[in-house]
């Protein structure tokens, strides 16, 4: 009789561990069902040529290397760079907020 029931408890006790790993890992394939579809669905965000805005943003400046290099660095820290060759910081305020030594503004 005790024999029995040792038996039937190690057998719900098994099948109880069964369904905890059965589940967790259905929810673990559904979660990274879901992400994965999520990452296909959602596009990627352009990405700025920095290079190329830099080089139009310090064209008409006196050093325009300087500019160059301080305008490289704001565009891959804030990942734009405004238009036109001076000014029009609404268009990327991150790029106008960036400041050097001292509080001076960083960006070109």
């Amino acid at each position: 009789m005790v024999l029995l029931r040792l038996c039937t408890t190690l057998l719900l006790f098994s099948i109880l561990l069964i369904y905890k790993a059965e589940s967790n890992y259905m929810v673990k394939h559904t979660l990274i069902t879901q992400l994965n579809t999520a990452d296909t669905l959602a596009p990627s965000p352009p990405h700025t040529d920095c290079d190329g805005a830099c080089a139009a943003r310090c064209q008409l400046l006196s050093r325009p290397s300087l500019c160059w290099r301080a305008c490289g660095t704001c565009c891959a820290g804030c990942d734009c760079v405004p238009l036109e060759t001076s000014g029009n910081y609404d268009a990327c305020p991150c790029y106008a907020k960036m400041t050097a030594h001292g509080g001076r503004l960083k960006c070109p």
